[in-house]
């Protein structure tokens, strides 16, 4: 079997702290499936993005894919992709208040550097 590599990261390894959902931004997932009977949870993805390399992607998500590892807290489900976990894995996902707005965090360890504007960030 051959192992799958991304970057340096095997995703064979299947060694992972996983991702983390603090009671607030398990509140405002619940809050998000509750609006749509058919969402399932919310996904986290990576994409190449931003002067830093890498940017978040958050989506609803009706259809998990066979491959997301799934992280459940009170309730709400965050998807994420095997091959997103060597860029994210032990990230915790907040949601807080800045203002008038109001937005998802990540704390990712991984993270060695952010962007200016902080939507993306390097590993």
């Amino acid at each position: 079997m051959q192992t799958e590599t991304v970057g340096s990261f095997s995703l064979d390894d299947n060694v992972w702290q996983g991702v983390m959902l603090t009671d607030s931004a398990a509140k405002q997932v619940k809050n998000l499936m509750e609006q749509d009977p058919e969402v399932k949870g919310l996904q986290l993805s990576v994409k190449q993005s931003g002067c830093a390399g890498f940017g978040y992607v958050l989506d609803l998500t009706k259809q998990p894919a066979s491959d997301d590892l799934v992280f459940e807290h009170d309730g709400a489900l965050l998807f994420v992709p095997l091959k997103a976990m060597p860029f994210i894995d032990g990230t915790e996902v907040d949601f807080v208040r800045e203002g008038l707005n109001q937005i998802f965090k990540f704390n990712n360890p991984k993270a060695q550097h952010a962007c200016g504007c902080g939507e993306s960030f390097g590993l």
